[in-house]
């Protein structure tokens, strides 16, 4: 077995709470806010800053405060648009490269205070803050760690102006739930006039785990993305896409901000020593600010919903970055392709073909009804089945409608426990016999299979390596609704 040596190094392990009678974790395992982030399934990105009224998606840091004056902004047109689209969280960018700040910064006079918007009294931050706190959308801030505007940077003193807007943002704007690094770090800019070029040492020059120090000291419940995390990952493309297989663990010597190996970071690692979630970003246009060139050239409804699949339907989470026009609002055509997609969902998942059925397995932990088969098919994500202790192996049979067809087949792990089952397939019984329908490598918090259309008198899963007790906390057969058409 592929991952049979693995097993060594995810042995169980004590933990308080946990009796006898229950399956034990494995050694690496999510804590709670990662679980609660990873719930949301769908976060936006709000790519809106200097950028958008000059065209660029990349600022050179010369731009002047003067160019940067949206007439109609309404963060909370964002708020509501986003919750339509069943997104949970949205992530402002609150400076981008070219250093512009979107809230009056007492540090720097590249900043929304020398703007006409709202005659320089404006604070764009605090009304997306407030925006999210009416709506119910958490709300999180991506401070670039590169600055081609700032005359200090690649020097000291950049760093501890980089921490004081840091503070700023952590300290006025209420509860902040994420906080973005990206590893997009020197280069050529203008940097106060010296227009030049400056290197760093990515892998040196920011001191981050006293950055992280900050977030967690002033922002306990945020969570922090980066390259290396600690807590969510780049997935290594700018596609939206995860790996077949991905795990939600990675060994985090092995990357770092602005220098890690995609494929890596796309897969995870089965050996990782820490529990860093994998977060797909990709833009619903070809740019991740807006140009007025790509405003019939927007990801539709079915697009979207195609990415959803390869995001969280492979133990991911979809970042989906909606930028607003000069106005300082959703472009109406995005809008109504982001509302679509979430009701194509919602249609496709409305109806399990398999709630409450009747489940059999090969093997129950401790015989014991707590661990019931039953439990995968009860629409309860807290209740689970697993397979006796000594069990790296099993099989499941549920019997369902054989005059109702499928398409979509849901599989969820109680990854509190820990990322479990490495292999499986599934086998469909029909009129020929048993057919396997579906395979796969690993599982997580949601896995989403889709084939074509088909129906049968019973469906087998079958658990082919774990490296500990296997587990499952839901199953699903689903119908797939008009949009929601790749196979």
């Amino acid at each position: 077995m592929k991952y049979l040596p693995a097993i060594l190094a995810l042995l169980l392990f004590s933990h308080a709470g946990y009796s006898q009678s229950d399956i034990q974790p494995n050694k690496v395992v999510p804590s709670q806010k990662q679980l609660n982030y990873q719930s949301m399934e769908v976060v936006g990105f709000i790519h809106f800053n200097m950028n958008t009224f000059t065209d660029k998606e990349w600022g050179y840091g010369d731009e002047s405060p003067a160019l940067f004056d949206p007439k109609k902004l309404d963060a909370e047109q964002w708020v509501k648009a986003a919750k339509d689209a069943g997104i949970k969280e949205l992530i402002l960018t609150a400076k981008h490269h070219d250093g512009f700040c979107l809230w009056p910064s007492a540090y720097t006079e590249h900043s929304i205070k020398n703007s006409p918007y709202k005659n320089g009294k404006g604070d764009i931050v605090k009304e997306f803050t407030e925006a999210c706190a009416k709506y119910g959308i958490k709300a999180g801030l991506y401070l670039s760690p590169w600055d081609r505007n700032h005359a200090g940077y690649s020097t000291p003193a950049y760093l501890t102006y980089y921490k004081n807007q840091l503070r700023e943002l952590l300290s006025n704007y209420g509860k902040i739930s994420e906080v973005w690094f990206d590893g997009a770090n020197g280069g050529d800019g203008y940097y106060g006039g010296a227009k030049e070029i400056r290197k760093i040492d990515k892998k040196s020059y920011y001191p981050w785990k006293e950055i992280q120090e900050i977030v967690y000291r002033l922002q306990p419940e945020a969570l922090i993305f980066s390259d290396a995390g600690p807590d969510i990952h780049w997935i290594g493309n700018e596609r939206g896409i995860a790996g077949e297989t991905c795990w939600s663990m990675l060994d985090r010597t092995q990357v770092a901000v602005g220098d890690a190996d995609s494929d890596y970071l796309n897969r995870g690692d089965y050996y990782g020593t820490s529990w860093v979630i994998g977060q797909c970003d990709v833009s619903i246009r070809p740019g991740w600010f807006y140009h007025a060139k790509e405003d019939d050239n927007f990801k539709t409804p079915s697009q979207l919903v195609d990415l959803y699949y390869k995001s969280v339907g492979r133990n991911a989470v979809f970042l989906l970055n909606i930028p607003p026009n000069r106005d300082g609002l959703f472009a109406e055509k995005d809008v109504a392709s982001m509302k679509n997609f979430r009701e194509i969902l919602d249609k496709t998942f409305k109806d399990n073909l398999v709630a409450n059925a009747k489940v059999t397995a090969t093997s129950v932990f401790s015989n014991s009804g707590k661990f019931s088969p039953g439990n995968m098919t009860d629409g309860n994500p807290e209740s689970y089945w697993a397979a006796a202790g000594d069990k790296r192996q099993a099989s499941l049979e549920i019997a369902i409608d054989s005059t109702k067809k499928f398409d979509r087949i849901l599989l969820q792990e109680p990854v509190r426990l820990g990322q479990r089952i490495a292999s499986f397939d599934l086998q469909l019984l029909h009129a020929g016999g048993w057919q396997t329908i579906a395979s796969g490598t690993s599982i997580g918090f949601k896995r989403l299979l889709r084939i074509t259309p088909i129906a049968g008198s019973k469906i087998r899963i079958n658990i082919r390596e774990a490296n500990n007790t296997p587990a499952l906390s839901n199953f699903g057969l689903f119908k797939a609704a008009g949009g929601d058409n790749v196979y």
